[in-house]
């Protein structure tokens, strides 16, 4: 799945490979933010729309086991760090990032919290990409 993220109106790639945990429980809710932003919906209105989905059992509770390659040297997710590094996220349900060592110093899990989606996005930063070359250094 190619995501397409739109960032002063250019659009951006971010390859995501799922696996199957994944595919039937995150990519429903990319999806979904994505057909909300393209419609021209405000933060507030995706939130809302997201969580009445979400209680409603429109989009699906997050499998277990859910994760996500980001190893191609085409993402384009921003324009400070288009092609950031290659990785695999790992997602787990609520707010977790603490309880796994995210985001503290040296430790090389990142961590992001999306309380729109209930979920924390877990990024490990992997050395090559996936066509073997060597991905930037980590900044330290």
């Amino acid at each position: 799945m190619t995501r397409i993220i739109r960032n002063s109106g250019i659009p951006k790639r971010a390859p995501n490979c799922f696996n199957a945990a994944a595919a039937s429980s995150v990519a429903p809710l990319y999806l979904m933010k994505t057909r909300l932003v393209l419609a021209g919906k405000s933060k507030a209105e995706i939130a809302q729309a997201i969580a009445a989905a979400l209680d409603s059992g429109e989009l699906p509770a997050l499998a277990p086991g859910g994760m996500c390659y980001m190893m191609s040297k085409e993402q384009y997710i921003n324009d400070q760090g288009h092609s950031w590094h290659p990785h695999v996220m790992f997602y787990a349900a609520g707010d977790v990032a603490k309880s796994w060592g995210a985001n503290l110093p040296g430790s090389p899990v990142m961590a992001a919290n999306d309380p729109q989606a209930r979920l924390t996005t877990f990024f490990v930063v992997v050395h090559d990409w996936s066509d073997g070359t060597p991905g930037p250094p980590m900044e330290h």
